[in-house]
């Protein structure tokens, strides 16, 4: 079968992104150096990477985005908004954050239907829950993920409403040859409360060393999850990502939920170069952006197709 690349230039930004998958290593779609072949950088150095991305608000061909930093000292900074413009650089500004101080941030979505608020997860399994005012995110509330366990490492969270619920899916990310476990769950707005969650595993095909099974989670309106894989070799790399669509979330007419992961994941996307931390899409389109901690490089961001409208 002969594998086809087509250009995606959304937002003044282009990346290549396969349009099939196959069982080999698909071509890179992305040059191996930020700010080449649609990489754009937002920031320097090993405290500026991108570990979580969420769309903030969409004007046309404008997109307001907020990112998380997986830092752990005080001082350093933890949320950063990101503006997207046609013809030009990234705006990036970081944000000044008022409550309880997380550490190593590592995933973050929007609040379905509450404009300026989002759920930040760190790593240890708390959620943090801010609105955005100006250049400030002020912590509404915070919250512990059901079930967590000592030995996990969570990097991947979303929140999505199917049949009028609010659901959650997150992430333990796995590492080599520890698989990723999904988990999703009912998620109360009014009160930050998950329901039992169900769970299952998801081992990445490719990278194939150091590998993160699940750096990223996103769900499309129908239920359907994307996650990003990523190798880590260490803080100079050399660092590679793909994206795949997993399986599906479900919600029964009595409101059960349901989670289905495939064995044999559809590959979207190989990304050459950078380890992809954060996905969000751009509500009704296939566009969507990834953003990359790619550690002592700092942080880019990229816009591709592999997002359902």
């Amino acid at each position: 079968m002969i594998k086809r690349a087509i250009g995606v230039a959304v937002l003044g930004v282009a990346l290549l992104a396969p349009t099939t998958a196959t069982a080999q290593e698909p071509a890179p779609t992305t040059a191996s150096r930020p700010g080449a072949g649609g990489w754009q950088r937002v920031g320097d150095g090993m405290t500026a990477g991108i570990s979580g991305l969420a769309v903030e608000d969409r004007h046309g061909a404008a997109v307001d985005l907020v990112g998380v930093r997986d830092n752990k000292k005080p001082g350093q900074n933890r949320l950063v908004a990101i503006g997207l413009r046609p013809g030009a650089a990234p705006r990036v500004r970081p944000l000044d954050w008022v409550g309880p101080l997380p550490v190593d941030l590592e995933a973050i979505d929007a609040v379905p239907g509450r404009p300026h608020e989002f759920v930040a997860l760190a790593s240890g399994g708390t959620a943090y829950r801010v609105v955005r005012d100006g250049t400030t995110a002020r912590v509404l509330g915070t919250f512990r993920l059901p079930e967590v366990s000592p030995d996990a490492n969570y990097e991947g969270f979303a929140l999505f409403v199917v049949r009028g619920r609010t659901v959650a899916v997150w992430a333990d990310r796995g590492q080599d040859d520890r698989p990723a476990t999904l988990f999703a769950a009912a998620w109360n707005p009014a009160d930050n409360s998950l329901g039992t969650p169900v769970s299952a595993r998801f081992r990445a095909p490719y990278p194939a060393a150091h590998v993160r099974h699940a750096s990223d989670v996103k769900a499309a309106a129908d239920g359907r999850l994307t996650v990003s894989s990523a190798a880590d070799p260490g803080d100079d790399g050399p660092f590679a990502s793909a994206l795949y669509d997993v399986g599906r979330v479900t919600v029964s007419r009595a409101g059960r939920i349901g989670l289905t992961v495939s064995d044999a994941p559809h590959r979207l996307a190989t990304v050459s170069g950078h380890k992809v931390e954060g996905l969000a899409c751009l509500p009704g389109s296939r566009a969507g952006i990834l953003g990359s901690d790619d550690e002592n490089d700092g942080g880019s961001i990229a816009v591709a197709r592999f997002c359902r409208p």
